[in-house]
């Protein structure tokens, strides 16, 4: 791994970071300082779908798997990066297979797929809510394909409701991959600095039973 070519692609944890309606809020508080302590802790809050993160399997289903039980080095695999910031992309809008189609022979078993939709420009406002979501059909052309990993830099594949508004189309897209024993990476950001990475880890704590963990994502480039 060349150091000079990784790209972070995780949100900074803090008192702004955007959070699915209803889910723990972050807080990070200091318990001891230099200046008193001689020593500085702080004290974490935060739910398991806080920030940049990853599902696994159990976030929907009980008998799935947890997050300490997926292989690490399945977290590390080729880039694939489908573009959709130049088809100008709504609110709310529904992403179909259409849309994807012309990516599908780059989409293969061992990758890691990324939706690039341009919405990590919204995090930490309201219309971070309204994000774009994947149509069901389409999450189950992509898992026909051989896709098992899933990232998108939005709230979730699927709609967020969020004030009333929103929410009908249901967790199409989350029961289909994570059905089929799959992982979605959620927030991600910075895919516009992407410049021939090809590579990405999504790193998670190793947390007993959880059904998710927030990850140091990066991406970076072999030649």
């Amino acid at each position: 791994m060349d150091p000079s070519t990784i790209v972070d692609l995780s949100h900074k944890l803090n008192s702004n970071a955007t959070i699915y309606p209803g889910d723990p809020t972050f807080t990070c508080r200091p318990c001891a300082i230099v200046a008193k302590d001689g020593y500085s802790v702080h004290a974490l809050s935060l739910g398991s779908h806080t920030g940049t993160h990853i599902d696994a399997p159990s976030h929907f289903f009980a008998d799935g798997r947890t997050i300490d039980q997926i292989p690490l080095s399945s977290l590390f695999a080729p880039l694939v990066v489908v573009d959709l910031t130049r088809r100008n992309l709504r609110d709310r809008q529904k992403i179909t297979w259409a849309e994807l189609e012309a990516s599908a022979e780059l989409m293969q078993p061992g990758v890691i797929l990324v939706l690039h939709t341009g919405w990590s420009a919204y995090w930490g406002t309201p219309r971070y809510y309204g994000h774009p979501f994947l149509a069901r059909e389409a999450a189950e052309k992509i898992l026909e394909r051989g896709v098992r990993i899933l990232g998108v830099d939005t709230l979730s594949p699927d709609e967020t409701p969020y004030q009333g508004v929103g929410g009908a189309e249901g967790f199409g897209a989350h029961e289909v991959i994570l059905g089929a024993g799959g992982v979605i990476a959620e927030n991600l950001t910075n895919l516009a600095a992407l410049d021939g990475q090809n590579r990405i880890g999504l790193v998670p704590l190793n947390v007993e039973g959880s059904d998710g963990s927030p990850v140091r994502a990066f991406a970076w480039k072999v030649q």
